[in-house]
């Protein structure tokens, strides 16, 4: 199906177009909407001729055109007709123009959430009811961070490039933070299916970019360890009809050993530098993970003491939710919910989920079933939420 291509292409290439687009013209806007306009046509155009050879290379070339097409028309004054004209042959640049976009995305004229919001957006192509439920804010927040974030580029005049050598660790965190965003984004997807092949594989190539920007910088390291190792995983985290399969439940075998062996080497290399950060624990609880052979065989213990450093480094509710999942492994489902109640999370369908479990393995059936059915309702992703109802009904009295 034609339409299934340009949805393929949009999700893979819409952030490179833009970022293609945004260093030709310097207007995030006027690239946004030469891009929506490129795949218009596309949707229009393809049917009956059929896809180029090069989509991503049509959508790019119709997209500059009606960018140049949209100066013209805009144009008071002849250099204005000039500039258009130039634009056809723009020079190369080795630095990847999406690694150049993310940096002006993540300026510090922006307020953090903006950066986030703002590269999700542009890089990843991600939609506002996406971003908002990845960020676990409402829709309008959401937009109004977005259009904010836009104006303060094109008023400040923010440039389009990667910083100087000196400017980069106090840019790290925001690029770091927006690409564990994007991966996390594909890894279980706000909405549709489980899983989005193409920000997972986005996400490991602009970390991979980064590390070879900063090639000393563990934090870096890190990001891109625990995201290999959990993409590891990704051949067993789904059936055969598309369905969840919990970690417990995952045939090993499947795992991808030499991904596995790539982020254990990426692990290892943060712990000789002895300078632990957010990210490089949990690559290293992921490491944890991946070293058992079995569900059984994990080491608990070691990933309670490694969320308790987390907790010093990086606190927040959704780690000392993640920390009383281990902690009812070693202590009892009683233990863990002691921990999980009262969490400030009412709208996060993970803290339903885990709550659910909890309240199943520990006998609590009909709140288990009403906290399942309220996970099921928060999350928009369906192969979860066919999960949880799954599990729900699994706790359903007999009919008499």
């Amino acid at each position: 199906m034609v339409s299934g291509t340009v949805e393929r292409v949009f999700r893979e290439e819409y952030g490179r177009a833009v970022s293609v687009l945004v260093k030709t013209f310097g207007n995030i806007d006027l690239a946004e909407e030469a891009v929506q306009e490129a795949f218009a046509a596309a949707l229009q155009r393809w049917p009956d001729g059929g896809a180029p050879p090069s989509p991503a290379g049509w959508i790019i070339t119709t997209a500059r055109n009606h960018a140049i097409d949209r100066l013209r028309r805009e144009a008071r004054r002849a250099e204005k007709h000039a500039e258009a004209d130039l634009i056809y042959n723009v020079p190369p640049d080795e630095t990847d123009d999406r690694l150049q976009l993310i940096f002006t995305c993540c300026h510090p004229a922006l307020a953090r959430h903006a950066q986030v919001a703002l590269t999700l957006r542009l890089l990843g192509g991600l939609t506002t009811p996406e971003i908002a439920r990845a960020l676990l804010v409402p829709e309008p927040t959401l937009a109004q961070r977005i259009v904010r974030a836009k104006t303060k580029i094109r008023d400040a005049g923010i440039p389009y490039r990667v910083p100087r050598a000196a400017d980069l660790p106090d840019r790290l965190a925001a690029v770091l933070a927006v690409v564990y965003l994007i991966f996390n984004e594909g890894y279980a997807a706000s909405s549709g299916g489980l899983v989005r092949d193409d920000l997972c594989a986005e996400a490991i190539r602009l970390g991979r970019m980064l590390r070879r920007l900063m090639p000393d910088e563990p934090e870096v390291a890190g990001l891109l360890a625990l995201m290999i190792l959990a993409a590891a995983r990704r051949p067993a985290r789904v059936d055969e009809s598309g369905g969840l399969v919990p970690l417990p439940r995952q045939d090993r075998s499947r795992w991808d050993r030499d991904a596995i062996a790539e982020g254990h080497r990426l692990v290892r290399e943060c712990l000789r530098r002895g300078r632990p950060g957010p990210y490089q624990i949990q690559a290293a609880i992921n490491a944890v993970h991946t070293d058992a052979p079995s569900a059984g065989a994990t080491d608990w213990g070691q990933i309670v003491r490694l969320y308790d450093q987390l907790m010093m480094v990086a606190p927040s509710p959704v780690v000392e939710l993640n920390r009383a999942v281990a902690v009812a492994e070693t202590d009892g489902p009683d233990a863990g919910l002691r921990l999980v109640e009262g969490l400030p999370l009412p709208g996060y369908h993970v803290f339903h989920a885990v709550r659910a479990d909890l309240l199943r393995r520990a006998g609590r059936l009909s709140e288990a079933r009403a906290a399942y059915e309220t996970a099921a309702e928060l999350t928009g992703n369906t192969a979860e939420r066919d999960y949880l109802l799954t599990q729900r009904s699994a706790l359903s009295p007999p009919v008499s």
